[in-house]
């Protein structure tokens, strides 16, 4: 699998740099899983028997980044894009009809918009709120990163049994 589209992680640089560098390496590891596949493989429902798709790991990663990042640490009040169903039910991962182009729209314009509120952010210090918890920017940085990789790991299982390719 070809890493060229992936910005490479800071090595040698201090915490912020580090932190922002390996998360955008987790991004572009993403898009890198779904690259080249059609609409309907990115639909597909690979794993059995789950229900993950690569398709709804970007619909799911988009709601992760627009909640921790614009609500959480730039308290604004941004509803789902994906709202839940009539049973209360997330949708992100209901697929079927689903538009990838438009999925993935969401979730490039939602990553800029959090790297512009990480870059608006005075210090990792920068606090931000969910209930009575306070969050720092560190620490949601570190989250994301975790919340990636672990997402990154469903898509290497997923895109090896879609079309046997495989990598990092």
């Amino acid at each position: 699998m070809n890493d060229e589209k992936r910005t490479p992680p800071v090595l040698d640089g201090d915490e912020r740099a580090t932190l922002t560098s390996v998360l955008q390496w987790q991004r572009d590891t993403l898009m890198m899983k779904c690259a080249g596949l059609t609409d309907e493989q990115l639909r597909r429902r690979a794993v059995a028997p789950s229900g993950l798709s690569l398709l709804g790991l970007v619909r799911h990663l988009a709601e992760v980044e627009r909640s921790w990042f614009r609500n959480v640490l730039n308290g604004e009040d941004v509803r789902g894009y994906f709202p839940k169903n009539a049973a209360g039910e997330r949708t992100e991962f209901h697929v079927e009809d689903a538009d990838p182009a438009e999925s993935f729209r969401i979730w490039e314009e939602t990553c800029a918009r959090s790297r512009a509120i990480v870059e608006a952010a005075g210090s990792l210090d920068a606090q931000g709120h969910f209930g009575e918890e306070t969050y720092s920017l560190r620490y949601v940085l570190a989250h994301m990163i975790e919340e990636y990789a672990r997402h990154n790991g469903h898509a290497d299982l997923l895109r090896e049994v879609i079309d046997g390719v495989t990598g990092e």
